[in-house]
C-alpha cells in the first residue's frame, strides 16, 4: 500500500453520533430521527430566507430533501464527508446542521459549514456544535487544516469562526455563487491542528 493510500484510509469520516448534552449531532441520512420527521424539517429549513441565500439546501419537494440526505449519507460512505444534523437533546427537535469535508483529503486540508434553523439561533448552538465537529474531525481523521468561507455579508457565520478558533486570514472576492444568484467576496477562517483549543 502506498503512504498516499493509507493516508486516505486514516483520514476517513467515520459515521458517529456526537452527545453534547442539550443538543445531539447525529449522521444525516433518510433514517436520522428528529421530530416531525426529517424530510419535513428538511423541507422547512430550506425555505428560511437566511439559509436559503447562505446555505441553499435546494430541495423543493420530499425528492429534493431525500436526494439531499443521501448525497450526506454517500459522503459518509466514502469518508470524504460528514454531516451531522444538529437536534435538540430533549424533544429530538431539528436545530440545524454542521458538515465536515475534505477539500484535499490526501493533504489533510478538510472545510466545514453549518446552518441553524431560527429557533436555534441565538443560542451558542452552531458555535458549540462547530468546537464539537473539529475538535472529533481532528483527533480521529487526521485533519490537519479546516477551512471555513463565508459570504463576507453573512456577520453570524464570522462570529462562530472567531469563537470556534478559526482566524480570519483574508477575503476571497467574488468567489461563490450564493442563494440569490449572485457571486459574493468571502471571508476565509482557517483552524489548523496545531492551534490551541479556543477558550
Amino acid at each position: 500500500m502506498s503512504t498516499v493510500e493509507s493516508i486516505s484510509d486514516q483520514r476517513a469520516f467515520v459515521p458517529v453520533t456526537l452527545d453534547l448534552g442539550d443538543i445531539v449531532l447525529r449522521p444525516w441520512g433518510r433514517r436520522t430521527e428528529v421530530r416531525g420527521g426529517v424530510v419535513a424539517r428538511l423541507l422547512e429549513a430550506s425555505i428560511d430566507p437566511s439559509i436559503a441565500l447562505w446555505n441553499p439546501i435546494r430541495a423543493t419537494d420530499a425528492a429534493g430533501a431525500k436526494a439531499y440526505l443521501d448525497r450526506w449519507e454517500a459522503g459518509w460512505d466514502s469518508g470524504n464527508a460528514a454531516a451531522f444534523a444538529v437536534v435538540d437533546g430533549t424533544d429530538g427537535d431539528l436545530l440545524g446542521n454542521v458538515a465536515l469535508r475534505w477539500t484535499d483529503r490526501a493533504d489533510g486540508l478538510a472545510m466545514i459549514g453549518y446552518w441553524l434553523l431560527p429557533a436555534a439561533r441565538g443560542r451558542g448552538v452552531a458555535t458549540r456544535a462547530t468546537r464539537a465537529v473539529t475538535s472529533w474531525g481532528i483527533a480521529t481523521a487526521d485533519t490537519r487544516r479546516i477551512e471555513i468561507a463565508h459570504a463576507v455579508g453573512n456577520t453570524a457565520s464570522c462570529r462562530v469562526a472567531e469563537r470556534c478558533g478559526y482566524p480570519a486570514e483574508g477575503t476571497l472576492r467574488a468567489s461563490y455563487r450564493f442563494g440569490d444568484g449572485e457571486y459574493h467576496d468571502e471571508h476565509l477562517h482557517a483552524r489548523l491542528a496545531t492551534d490551541p483549543e479556543p477558550v
